[in-house]
């Protein structure tokens, strides 16, 4: 990792994690520590006009394996990634991002409706996000990167209306785990906010 900047990071194998939860449960009152536990926040801004009746569905996204998870990752090299030790997300990332998307179309889009599947809306438009990379890098100075592709679906006939790679990044001040989430939270927002906007334009 880069001079200056410190982190606890987990790294730890399947095996070694199995033989540490047992001397756990053995001690006396053992057990891990609670995590850390995060969420995403949303931007907000003043009522923006109204869509018409446009409904806008919010897939769950669709990430590596490595990230499809409650795991907050951190990269300490370019080509390898590791796990910020005693924090986690709320839930899976993608859910996590989801519901954070779902918020920030609510807050700034002004359309009639916003949801997720199995919701009950008559859809007009799907916004498809892959999650490409939402990480703290951390070879130099810490910086927070998302990097989310999106497509936005006409739910009508099945047409891709629209696709865009979106990137946002943020510095991190400080080296606790607050610090790190509240510099993804804050490429997250511009992320966001960005999306909504792009998708107000072509809808």
């Amino acid at each position: 990792m880069g001079r200056g900047v410190r982190v606890r990071l987990f790294r730890l194998s399947a095996a070694a994690l199995v033989l540490f939860a047992a001397g756990c449960a053995a001690l006396p009152g053992g057990g891990p520590d609670p995590l850390d536990t995060f969420e995403l926040s949303a931007p907000r801004a003043p009522e923006r006009p109204a869509r018409g009746g446009t409904q806008i569905l919010i897939a769950e996204p669709t990430a590596l394996k490595a990230i499809d998870t409650q795991n907050i990752v951190v990269a300490p090299t370019p080509a390898s990634i590791e796990y910020l030790a005693g924090a986690q997300w709320a839930d899976r990332l993608p859910r996590v991002v989801q519901d954070g998307l779902v918020e920030t179309f609510q807050n700034l889009g002004g359309f009639a409706g916003v949801g997720k599947p199995g919701q009950g809306l008559a859809i007009d438009y799907q916004v498809i996000v892959d999650i490409r990379s939402f990480e703290v890098r951390v070879n130099g100075t810490a910086t927070a990167n998302v990097v989310f592709s999106v497509k936005l679906l006409n739910d009508r006939n099945g047409q891709v209306r629209a696709a865009r790679d979106f990137q946002a990044t943020a510095p991190v001040a400080g080296a606790g785990n607050e610090a790190y989430v509240a510099g993804l939270d804050a490429a997250f927002r511009q992320v966001a906010g960005e999306i909504v906007d792009w998708t107000r334009e072509r809808v």
